[in-house]
């Protein structure tokens, strides 16, 4: 599948909002709080709402279950990807105690590495959207109980 100016558009959207939803967070100081983080899920599930109903809007009578959690896959793993890409940017070059602030709270029998801290957010990330892209999509897919299809299973 190619990727669609929406599932671009939407991700841009998610990686600004949680961006500047972080930036909020680090001018108060509780950027390092990872309980925070729930409203990044909230970011994304708005974000990706609209991605798969937009494309749904877009494809029309075209519009296919398969391409629908694509899309929100797709636009998700974009957003997670970019918004890793400036937590990195961010812990290592603006506030390089960051990382050892908020991972100073783990277990100390693990490595406490910028690294590792950064698989987290990704991994974080991809495991929000694969669930809100399936929850999402029990919302978009078309219904069988519809009377069309009841008669074509009837004639089958």
């Amino acid at each position: 599948m190619k990727i669609n100016a929406i599932q671009v558009k939407y991700a841009l959207f998610i990686a600004i909002a949680l961006i500047a939803y972080f930036l909020l967070l680090s001018v108060f100081g509780l950027s390092k709080y990872p309980a925070f983080s729930i409203f990044n899920g909230l970011i994304m599930a708005i974000g990706l709402y609209f991605c798969i109903r937009d494309y749904k809007r877009y494809k029309g009578k075209k519009y296919k279950y398969q391409k629908g959690f694509l899309a929100g896959l797709i636009c998700g793993f974009l957003a997670t990807l970019i918004f890793t890409a400036f937590f990195g940017v961010y812990a290592s070059h603006f506030n390089p105690d960051f990382a050892t602030e908020i991972l100073s709270t783990w277990e100390n029998e693990y490595s406490e590495s910028l690294g590792l801290l950064l698989f987290v957010v990704a991994v974080m990330g991809f495991c929000t959207t694969l669930v809100l892209t399936l929850a999402y999509m029990q919302l978009m897919k078309d219904s069988w109980n519809t009377t069309p299809i009841k008669n074509q299973t009837r004639t089958s």
